[in-house]
């Protein structure tokens, strides 16, 4: 069973930075683009960015400039480094593929950005 599982998450000052990790177990995700999705109390999950095999990455417009998605395709392991946070970045983080959702949802990682 393949799963995903989610890292790196905390409660962090606006203006400050995380880095939140998705390894992925029992499969592959080199041939897969990859997203990050994410998903604030009351609010629709959301992808927030995705990554393809090859390394090209799209943004949302909320989150251009700030986050930087990567992947270690080898370590079947995808990165979200996120920079300038902000209190509307508060949410559960999550991964799977992009922009199509295939993969069984993980636990997440919570993202808290309160002063």
């Amino acid at each position: 069973q393949v799963q995903l599982v989610e890292s790196g998450g905390g409660l962090v000052q606006p203006g400050g930075s995380l880095r939140l990790s998705c390894a992925v177990s029992g499969g592959l995700i080199n041939i897969n683009t990859m997203g990050w999705y994410r998903q604030a109390p009351g609010k629709q999950r959301e992808l927030v960015t995705s990554i393809t095999y090859s390394g090209n990455t799209h943004y949302a417009d909320s989150v251009k400039g700030r986050f930087t998605a990567s992947r270690d395709n080898a370590k079947n392991t995808v990165y979200l480094q996120m920079n300038s946070l902000k209190p509307d970045d508060t949410a559960v983080y999550y991964c799977n593929t992009a922009p199509q959702v295939r993969m069984s949802w993980g636990q997440g990682t919570q993202v808290t950005v309160s002063s």
